[in-house]
């Protein structure tokens, strides 16, 4: 009879079986690997003491625990910050009317918005027990809520059998098709306005003498990475916020992971003066774009590095998805269209669950509403 596991830690789950499940999901992608969720855990960037305490939810094939049938990366709450699914006004009202929000259950990959698969199952049947497994932990530990953030189609019919209400959202992605076969052909498809104004941001960036040198897995040393981490951190510094990853964060993912990473730096001569780094899936040909900085501002260099860099490089390699990360219409006009997003959340007090469910039946035909309205407004010519 299968049984449930709760883990403190990533590490008392064996990696091969764990990617072996990712492997078998309908949506994998590398940031639900075993190397990068230890590498948040090892590196005290998800932890207890930073509002992540890991609580991995596994099922087992029977007491002697040989076999790993499914298994989420879960975390007990105490904020909402690093999530980009907002349920602020959630806990507001919950405080409102005396009530405790937080501490909350939360299945996600911290800091990480990217869509993809959460509940990894052997079957629909082990992911359905996994379900079940997390309202039954919320409902133990008196916990005012349960989420799922952008989980896949699985993941959402497992979470709704359950009872979970559902929530939309958007991103902008571009889609490859192998055509076109250059950046230059994917200009020439785009309407003039929208064409003119790319290479207008790229001349300027080209005008103030910047030139761009992308360095995949091996080719980034450790001086790269010290540098790169200067222009992250200069970033939540402009933005009076503090890094959520560590140096020793990324120190580990390029040990454990080191061909999921793509570095762009921009030099003006023998000086750098911006990064952006990409995780990219070279076998599933996807792209993902994460975090970017400057030492210096010089106009347009974050769109050039963070699009036209990562997009140029995937259009070469015959990629056929790069991902630009959370929010942001004005990706639209850079080739990156919108697609829809996920995710799943249970609420333990009925009558917030009655409100919650208004307002997110509301929010849907907004967000569909938004959608459709956006999808007129295509960057690229008709036909």
């Amino acid at each position: 009879m299968p049984i449930l596991r709760i883990d403190d830690s990533p590490a008392a789950l064996a990696p091969e079986a764990w990617n072996a499940l990712l492997a078998n999901s309908a949506h994998p992608t590398p940031f639900m690997r075993h190397e990068y969720l230890a590498a948040l855990h090892d590196s005290e960037s998800a932890v207890a003491d930073t509002g992540w305490q890991p609580l991995f939810l596994s099922v087992w094939d029977g007491e002697r625990q040989q076999q790993l049938l499914a298994a989420c990366p879960a975390y007990l709450k105490t904020h909402s910050y690093g999530e980009y699914v907002f349920d602020w006004a959630w806990a507001d009202a919950y405080r409102r009317h005396g009530l405790d929000y937080y501490p909350k259950l939360l299945v996600a990959v911290p800091f990480t918005p990217v869509p993809g698969s959460r509940l990894l199952a052997k079957d629909d049947a082990s992911r359905a027990l996994l379900a079940q497994g997390l309202q039954a932990l919320a409902e133990q530990q008196n916990l005012s809520s349960a989420h799922l953030l952008f989980g896949d189609e699985a993941d959402q019919a497992a979470a709704a059998r359950q009872g979970w209400m559902a929530r939309s959202g958007v991103q902008f992605h571009w889609q490859g098709t192998g055509e076109p076969s250059s950046f230059e052909a994917f200009l020439a498809s785009m309407q003039r306005e929208k064409r003119k104004k790319i290479q207008q941001e790229q001349r300027k960036v080209r005008d103030a003498g910047v030139v761009f040198e992308a360095r995949q897995g091996g080719q980034i040393t450790e001086t790269d990475w010290d540098f790169f981490y200067r222009c992250y951190t200069l970033t939540y510094r402009a933005h009076h916020s503090t890094p959520y990853l560590t140096r020793d964060f990324f120190r580990r993912v390029a040990a454990t992971m080191p061909d999921n990473w793509l570095l762009f730096v921009a030099k003006r001569g023998d000086e750098r003066i911006a990064a952006s780094l990409i995780v990219v899936d070279m076998e599933r040909g996807e792209a993902y774009g994460r975090y970017w900085g400057a030492v210096e501002h010089v106009p347009c260099l974050h769109f050039d590095a963070c699009y036209y860099q990562p997009l140029t490089w995937c259009i070469e390699q015959g990629f056929r998805r790069f991902e630009g990360g959370a929010q942001g219409e004005h990706k639209m006009a850079r080739g990156l269209l919108p697609v829809s997003t996920h995710s799943s959340h249970w609420l333990a007090h009925p009558d917030f669950r009655d409100a919650v469910a208004d307002f997110l039946a509301r929010e849907g035909q907004g967000m569909r509403a938004y959608v459709n309205e956006l999808a007129e407004h295509q960057p690229f010519k008709a036909g």
